[in-house]
Parts: structure tokens; C-alpha cells; sequence
């Protein structure tokens, strides 16, 4: 029994159909997805995850970050942060082996500035013990929804300000 080419072309189609339909190596869901709005850096021995900033006002803000220490036997600290056109004040802040912190919590780094208002972007260096330098450009938000509860850098006081009347 002889097959007929077009006969072949068709079982040769069904065969193939599966194969040539699937999504192969290069699908999208085989990439990376931030469904944050903080950005990531993976590159170090610490993670940096969803750093971003939380602003109350514009020109001043918190830096919100999640720190993850990947080492299984020595602890870390986040020892300074810098910042482009930005003034940092920083806590050292420890992260414990094989574990994390997030500064979301505890406000311990604020940033002030010009650049440091809802839209836009502030490029920062974190640095540690271990001498990682960690530099990522972070988002500015504002202090609503997921971030109400992040506390917020203290008013300074104004150099124009007058004494209250007696």
C-alpha cells in the first residue's frame, strides 16, 4: 500500500504540531518577573530587594529595602549609603546569617534632596562589611497604601521660621 505525499504531509503535520506550538526555552515565563515596585539586585552576597523610597513630602523620604544575607556562616551589616544628589543618613544595620532585615520597618536610612519626590528616581550605593557595593536606582512613592505604615524621616525645622507670638 502505497501512502500519498499530501496523506504524508498531513501525519507529518499532526506530529509536529505539538513541538512547533510549545513555548521553548525563551518563554516568557521562564524570565525573572519583579512584581514590585521596588527594584532588585541579586549580584552580591546580600540581596537587595524591592528598594524603593517613600516620601512624605517632597524632598525628603525613607529608603525601604529588604536585605537578605545568602551567607550560611557569617553575618553582615549595612555600614553606609550614597546617594546622587542626595544627602543619606544611615544606621548601621546588621543582618544575621542566613537571614534578613527590612528597613521598611524600622526607617533606619532617610534620604533628602531635590530628586527625592513621588515619580521620580534616586540612584543609590549601598555598602557593606563584607565590601559589597550594592548601587541601584530606586523609585520615589508616596506614603499611601503599601507603604502608609513605613515611618518617615522628622520634620526639620525651617531656618525662616519665627518664634511663636507671646
Amino acid at each position: 500500500m502505497k501512502i500519498s505525499s499530501q496523506r504524508r504531509a498531513a501525519f507529518a503535520s499532526l506530529l509536529l504540531a505539538p513541538a512547533l506550538a510549545a513555548c521553548g526555552f525563551g518563554a516568557q515565563t521562564d524570565q525573572v518577573y519583579q512584581a514590585a515596585t521596588g527594584v532588585n539586585d541579586r549580584s552580591g552576597d546580600i540581596d537587595v530587594l524591592n528598594a524603593l523610597i517613600v516620601s512624605g513630602e517632597d524632598g525628603s523620604g525613607t529608603l525601604a529595602v529588604t536585605l537578605v544575607n545568602n551567607s550560611q556562616t557569617q553575618k553582615d551589616a549595612l555600614t553606609g549609603v550614597t546617594g546622587e544628589g542626595v544627602t543619606v543618613d544611615a544606621k548601621k544595620v546588621t543582618v544575621p546569617v542566613d537571614g534578613l532585615v527590612n528597613l521598611a520597618e524600622s526607617g533606619d536610612v532617610s534620604v533628602d534632596g531635590d530628586g527625592v519626590a513621588a515619580g521620580k528616581f534616586v540612584t543609590l550605593t549601598l555598602t557593606f562589611e563584607n565590601g559589597q557595593a550594592t548601587t541601584v536606582t530606586v523609585p520615589v512613592v508616596t506614603d499611601e497604601g503599601d507603604y502608609a505604615d513605613v515611618p518617615l524621616p522628622k520634620a526639620k525645622p525651617s531656618d525662616d521660621a519665627s518664634p511663636a507670638a507671646e
